[in-house]
């Protein structure tokens, strides 16, 4: 009786093995990543330059330079956009005022993030995804709100990304909802991002993602001289920054310290970029920024969405917060024949990918559990059917303890699994999938008890 259970398991465990599958490129998003132009991320950054300064603190009221002119522009873009999505994307200038605060602002403003909306097709999903690139500029001196401060790359690449990425998918229809920003004030301390997640906060915004693009088309790094256009970074927190005292102790217990829910958004950028995306490598960073920075998808971290930062592999610093001159020979200010287009429009698609992925997957699957009633070398996963979404089936992912990445997928159209792997050994995840092969975000098990 012993050998017949036992050989059952091993032809159980067979077939689970043998239900791993090749992952391949859904047409739709294929199609929409060889929309990405380089010669249209351009001729956005060229128009974004024209502007002269695109400081927060700059002028308001002149028409073709300041900050205010470089607001306008963008909305009309959103709006050239917005004609060809039947009624789904619609945009404004959301709008505060900053008192002066004697440290980045010296006299009261008004802060503006301009925001396209691409309103979702399903009714019952609430889900909201946001692709965001700061708008403003600034030079060596960050309260110059009169001198040049061209912002090419920085970052007007991340704004340049957000703009395609409104350009191409206003043609299409998702069931979640993307949002596509550009903020103010990120040189002057995050403010308009603050802004915006503070209301998203507010107002109970169900957004699962956010995906910050900031300096994305430089290829060159300064002291160093290396030149890379053939990797990205993405940077993601371990610890989360909200209700942090509140996580931990769940967080130490399952040892989770490297699987917050912003890097496991992170590893699915890389696999999806990776997938749709030739010639990129997307390298996880474990850190929320870079070392000592900060960038716009910090407030959503401390509001306790789940943000990542997606910036070029190497950084020049005589280009980025420069007076243009030349100084020793070396060439400073921030322009556009020193971005990489080519660069830029695949780290712009990789954001199209990865957004049109989400948007176009069903929710995450409910109430995800981990058996812990017996101590077993096997482990099993239960979860619930999600709330919204047509599905497929679902997807457990499985990597070890030290890999930073998922390294092996099953398929199931269960909604319970038996694994031949140990819970001291390996983590644990599932994602639903709908029939084009888009998946939802991972989910860690709870412990049941």
């Amino acid at each position: 009786m012993k050998t017949v259970f036992s050989l059952s398991v091993l032809i159980f465990f067979y077939s689970q093995l043998t239900a791993q599958i090749i992952i391949k490129r859904d047409p739709e998003i294929e199609e929409l990543v060889n929309e990405v132009s380089a010669d249209s991320l351009h001729s956005y950054i060229n128009a974004l330059v024209s502007f002269g300064t695109r400081n927060t603190l700059s002028t308001q009221t002149e028409n073709t330079r300041g900050i205010g002119a470089a607001r306008k522009w963008v909305l009309q873009k959103f709006n050239e956009f917005a004609r060809n999505s039947r009624g789904r994307l619609y945009a404004v200038i959301d709008t505060t005022t900053l008192p002066a605060n004697n440290r980045s602002v010296d006299t009261p403003v008004l802060l503006g993030n301009v925001v396209a909306t691409l309103k979702g097709t399903d009714p019952n999903d609430k889900r909201i995804f946001i692709i965001s690139g700061h708008l403003d500029s600034r030079n060596s001196d960050v309260m110059n709100k009169t001198n040049d401060a061209p912002g090419a790359n920085d970052d007007g690449s991340g704004t340049a990304a957000v703009l395609e990425c409104a350009r191409i998918m206003s043609h299409h229809t998702f069931p979640a909802t993307i949002i596509f920003v550009a903020v103010s004030g990120e040189e002057q301390g995050l403010l308009g991002a603050t802004f915006m997640a503070n209301k998203a906060k507010k107002e109970n915004w169900d957004i699962r993602a956010v995906l910050n693009n900031d300096m994305i088309g430089g290829n060159n790094s300064n002291e160093t001289n290396l030149i890379n256009n053939t990797e990205v970074r993405v940077f993601s927190e371990g610890i989360p920054q909200y209700e942090t005292d509140k996580q931990i102790k769940k967080i130490m217990s399952m040892g989770w310290e490297n699987d917050s829910k912003s890097r496991q958004l992170a590893r699915y950028i890389k696999e999806t970029g990776e997938r749709y995306v030739d010639n990129l490598k997307v390298k996880l960073i474990y850190r929320t920024d870079r070392f000592l920075r900060g960038g716009d998808h910090i407030p959503y971290l401390q509001n306790g969405f789940t943000a990542v930062r997606i910036t070029e592999m190497n950084e020049d610093y005589t280009r980025q917060h420069q007076n243009i001159r030349v100084e020793n020979n070396i060439e400073y200010g921030d322009l556009p024949k020193f971005v990489d287009y080519e660069y830029l429009r695949k780290n712009t698609a990789i954001n199209l990918a990865s957004l049109a992925n989400l948007a176009k997957a069903p929710l995450p699957p409910d109430d995800v559990t981990i058996e812990i009633n017996k101590l077993t070398n096997t482990t099993t996963l239960h979860w619930q059917k999600p709330s919204a979404g047509v599905v497929q089936g679902y997807y457990v992912l499985v990597r070890e303890t030290s890999s930073a990445v998922w390294q092996k997928n099953f398929f199931t159209t269960d909604t319970s699994i038996l694994l031949p792997y140990s819970k001291d050994n390996y983590f644990f995840a599932v994602q639903s999938v709908n029939d084009k092969g888009n998946e939802s975000l991972p989910v860690l098990p709870e412990v049941k008890r």
